[in-house]
């Protein structure tokens, strides 16, 4: 299975209404960046363990590990979980700016230094969640 039905079948498996939140996200977000590279992460690891919630997940970036060593990764990620929805903007050098520039503005969500979480898409405000984005995706790769 390539990306694209990764993703349409983790979507399609969300219970309603996760399901049109997560596939209007989706959109949203390539609406952002429409050639953005795709990622699928089924939250398993080598040992075929489940470490995390699936994610999505949309950009590039090179992160660097304290040992020296790097790998790609994605700088949006999407992600349900059992009271809603996750989207992680990583690469933030700053951990208070998404709170300092989102917090007030987003609606009912939780943010971090690195996660909007959220109960469902009504709960909050698109643009501003698509601003966020943005500047998740516009960041300079470090």
């Amino acid at each position: 299975m390539n990306v694209q039905e990764l993703i349409k079948k983790y979507i399609a498996s969300q219970p309603e209404p996760k399901r049109s939140d997560m596939q209007a996200l989706h959109q949203l977000t390539l609406q952002v960046s429409p050639g953005c590279k795709l990622w699928f992460d089924d939250g398993k690891n080598e040992e075929n363990k489940t470490v995390t919630n699936p994610t999505i997940g949309y950009g590039i970036q090179t992160m660097k590990y304290s040992d020296g060593k790097t790998r790609e990764f994605f700088r949006i990620g999407i992600s349900a979980n059992t009271t809603g929805i996750s989207v992680y903007i990583l690469g933030i050098k700053d951990k208070a700016y998404l709170v300092q520039t989102y917090g007030e503005k987003i609606g009912k969500a939780k943010v971090t230094g690195y996660c909007i979480r959220f109960k469902a898409l009504k709960d909050i405000n698109l643009n501003v969640l698509e601003n966020a984005i943005k500047f998740g995706l516009e960041q300079a790769d470090h």
